[in-house]
């Protein structure tokens, strides 16, 4: 695993509980204004320009020392923490002040202090690789805002010698009783919903295709709560676009075993089982009905950085709304937020159903278009 990769996977264990109590001062206050039915009865908020964004993100010092850039309410912030919570700098944090010059400069703006210059630094393809901020140098440590750039990490070992091992391992015992599994393919459901299936592409965090098929399921409960969120998002302009659903057992361990054990919190013990396994969990994000293009979220998808917390109080206004607009229309029809993964909802009767194993060749079309 490359030292860079190795870095990242290490910072979720620190920003884990840095970031669960900047939750309850900057992203849990966007939702608490928010009404407990669905939709969110705060405005749409408006866009944060293209700079801006280009901006936004987790930066790390060669030394103990974090900061957070966000957008809120059309402000630029900035919010520096080290491995103390109680060192935390402020509360939503200071604003950043830019110039008129172009390009633009900008400075932290520190209440009875001098403004610190903040200077960026730039990658080869235009991207923000990092920040000076005064004397302290940091360095990015996400994704950034670019979906091309996705997450991807070394596995531990050759991904043909865990495929190998993974097919020919067997899933837990359990002990029912069982529902009688139902899987129902997700896109005979509506027109509304489109597939991303990124694990039988290569944009994944292995790099590789994993599934054989660009195929989604869910068992039919969960299907038809589902389809109920689509049509209460139809009317706000939003569809649903699917990257993944029923896991077959044997991928799950995959994940798993190609996984260090820095990232186990974002996959799923097989010793366990995972809740995808049981076609009850479904990892999607939203989509504008009108373009057909993603709607902007905090974090990319399959991400192993805290950004895909579901709490995570990073990104503008508008991807925080759009990411709690998601949330509040999957839970109000029975589908429960994974902590960790802002895109990843579990149904919640999963426990009524078995581990399945089935690939995807194995299974027949669903059911027909509603």
């Amino acid at each position: 695993m490359s030292p860079v990769n190795r870095s990242r996977l290490r910072s979720c264990a620190f920003l884990l509980g840095v970031l669960a109590f900047l939750a309850t001062s900057t992203g849990r206050a966007q939702t608490a204004t928010a009404s407990s039915s669905f939709p969110l009865s705060v405005p749409l908020p408006p866009d944060a320009p293209q700079e801006w964004k280009q901006l936004v993100g987790i930066y790390r010092s060669d030394w103990p020392k974090w900061a957070l850039l966000l957008e809120s309410d059309q402000k630029l912030q900035w919010l520096e923490f080290t491995d103390q919570v109680n060192s935390f700098l402020g509360s939503p944090g200071f604003e950043i002040r830019s110039s008129n010059t172009n390009p633009p400069t900008y400075s932290v703006h520190r209440k009875q202090l001098a403004d610190t210059p903040l200077s960026f630094s730039y990658a080869p393809d235009g991207t923000i690789s990092g920040v000076k901020a005064g004397k302290v140098s940091y360095r990015r440590s996400d994704t950034g805002s670019d979906s091309s750039h996705f997450y991807h990490l070394v596995p531990t070992r050759p991904l043909g010698e865990i495929r190998a091992a993974a097919l020919a391992a067997k899933p837990p015992a359990e002990t029912g009783p069982f529902r009688e599994p139902d899987l129902v393919e997700l896109v005979t459901l509506s027109p509304s919903i489109h597939l991303d299936i990124r694990y039988a592409q290569s944009n994944n965090f292995l790099s590789t295709p994993i599934y054989s098929q660009a195929r989604a399921f869910l068992q039919r409960l969960a299907a038809e709560a589902l389809l109920r969120v689509v049509h209460k998002l139809q009317p706000l302009g939003y569809g649903l676009l699917i990257h993944d659903a029923y896991r077959p057992w044997y991928v799950s361990k995959i994940f798993w075993d190609a996984t260090p054990l820095e990232g186990h919190i974002f996959v799923a013990d097989p010793a366990k089982g995972s809740k995808h396994n049981r076609g009850c969990a479904v990892d999607l994000t939203l989509y504008d009905l009108a373009t057909g293009q993603p709607i902007e979220m905090p974090g990319l998808y399959d991400e192993m950085s805290p950004r895909s917390f579901a709490n995570f109080p990073g990104g503008t206004s508008l991807q925080r709304w759009h990411r709690d607009l998601l949330r509040r229309a999957m839970e109000s029809e029975g589908f429960n937020v994974n902590a960790d993964e802002w895109w990843h909802f579990d149904y919640k009767d999963w426990k009524s159903y078995p581990i399945l194993n089935v690939p995807f060749e194995d299974l027949s079309l669903g059911s027909p278009r509603s």
